[in-house]
């Protein structure tokens, strides 16, 4: 499978190494992404405002790059657009959906992108999670040559990959597609209170004092639980939960780290890929001990 594929700004800066194992992981199951030409920033949040037209222009001038793809031919006439990040990935498709409900809100994009091929609304954005899922969680257990049955997972979805319902990859309130994947994997996914908890989001930026409280909830909770490590698919996620721990340790000295990974880490992990292609050296809290102290790494 050759799949039109958007990395985003992070994905090629601080989550540099979940794009790495992504793409190398994906190698394994024959899936090769091929990265959209001239690809902008999606906007990073959808608009919500009605008369809001202008904020989707970001995200439709991604999906004509998917066209032109296809004319060139360089992923057979494949219409879909595979995001990673989360964010990318929900700011992408609510723009499809509102081209879907508002017809003329295309007309009025492709009038203003007069200089860019018209789009006509045919290019599905999807999660990697959503294409492991169609193409069978089975075939990932055949790549499996490390075993991972030592490890318990909690699996945090946060909130861009399940809301709102219509753009959701699964269940808001009783995700499966974690589980799944990790149960291929051979390890154990745990079931916790906070896998669809806010992060807090970007008040990070503003506001650490609501983020650490907020991480301090969601990873004492994973701990509780039984959880060894967090897997994620959010940069954003990832940098509340993993970087902010060392706030989360200022103001509360008994609070024990807990590594936070990206699902496709582990993947690269349980394939025994190469250790750079797995960039454990890209995580905050540093996941090599735990790693080793299961006989895994």
């Amino acid at each position: 499978m050759k799949i039109p594929y958007y990395p985003g700004c992070t994905l090629k800066s601080t989550a540099k190494h979940f794009e790495n194992s992504a793409i190398e992981s994906a190698k394994a199951l024959g899936i090769e992404f091929v990265e959209l030409p001239k690809w902008n920033c999606c906007g990073v949040v959808t608009p919500l405002a009605e008369d809001d037209i202008m904020h989707h222009v970001a995200p439709v001038r991604n999906l004509i790059r998917v066209l032109e793809m296809n004319k060139s031919g360089a992923v057979n006439d494949e219409k879909r657009l595979l995001t990673l990040c989360s964010m990318c990935f929900n700011t992408l498709k609510r723009s499809t959906l509102r081209i879907k409900e508002k017809v003329d809100d295309l007309d009025v994009l492709n009038d203003f992108m007069y200089k860019e091929e018209d789009y006509d609304g045919s290019v599905e954005v999807v999660h990697f999670l959503e294409i492991l899922r169609e193409n069978g969680f089975d075939e990932i257990k055949k790549q499996v040559k490390k075993s991972l049955e030592n490890l318990k997972i909690a699996p945090y979805y946060g909130c861009m990959l399940l809301r709102p319902k219509d753009i959701g990859i699964d269940d808001a309130e009783r995700p499966t597609i974690f589980n799944d994947l990790l149960t291929s994997l051979s390890a154990e996914p745990i079931e916790w209170r906070a896998k669809n908890k806010c992060c807090g989001s970007f008040l990070t930026l503003d506001n650490k004092e609501i983020v650490s409280r907020l991480g301090y909830d969601i990873l004492t909770n994973a701990q509780k639980s039984g959880a060894d490590l967090i897997v994620t698919s959010c940069p954003l996620c990832a940098f509340n939960l993993d970087n902010r721990q060392k706030i989360i340790k200022q103001k509360h000295p008994e609070f024990e780290e807990i590594p936070v990974l990206y699902f496709t880490q582990l993947m690269a992990i349980a394939f025994d890929l190469d250790k750079e292609v797995m960039g454990l050296d890209g995580n905050y809290i540093n996941p090599v001990p735990l790693l080793e102290s299961k006989g895994i790494l």
